[in-house]
């Protein structure tokens, strides 16, 4: 068996955030109106690793929660960058990256969408970054397999 096929183990969490927005179109301001965003978060993890869920579940949650039902043109950075479904998701999938890789995961994918029939998808699984990341989270895995097996041989 090819061991790298069983390295990592990838996570679904799926949030919803009530919010509103407007649009600004030829500098006016749009009417404001509200979505229901699903956002959609892959996360890896090393196989070996035991998985809080709740870890995971409750930092995006804490994260999101400073925008459910709220304008979102008046939060930062949304009052100077229009909250499109693309702009909200570009700038959520930063700040969800760091929190998760805080929390020892990876994030993979994020899916973003503002109805039922459209999504935003931002994969970063082929960004050299996530590579480094990923790569030594399986250092990380390997060095642990290593010292257990020296310990076992030892005792």
């Amino acid at each position: 068996m090819d061991m790298t096929t069983k390295l990592y183990r990838e996570y679904k969490f799926k949030f919803y955030l009530n919010a509103n927005h407007y649009i600004i179109i030829n500098g006016k301001n749009g009417q404001t109106h509200p979505h229901t965003w699903e956002f959609v978060f892959y996360i890896m993890k090393s196989e070996g690793e035991f998985v809080l869920f709740n870890k995971f579940e409750k930092a995006i949650e804490e994260y999101l929660e400073k925008f459910q039902g709220r304008v979102m043109n008046e939060i930062r950075p949304f009052d100077t960058v229009v909250p499109t479904l693309e702009n909200i998701s570009d700038y959520f999938c930063t700040e969800i990256r760091k929190i998760i890789m805080e929390l020892g995961g990876e994030l993979a994918v994020m899916e973003s969408s503002e109805t039922p029939t459209r999504s935003y998808i931002i994969d970063l699984r082929n960004g050299l970054d996530f590579k480094e990341n990923m790569s030594r989270l399986t250092e990380k895995q390997v060095d642990e397999v290593i010292d257990n097996i020296i310990d076992n041989m030892l005792e």
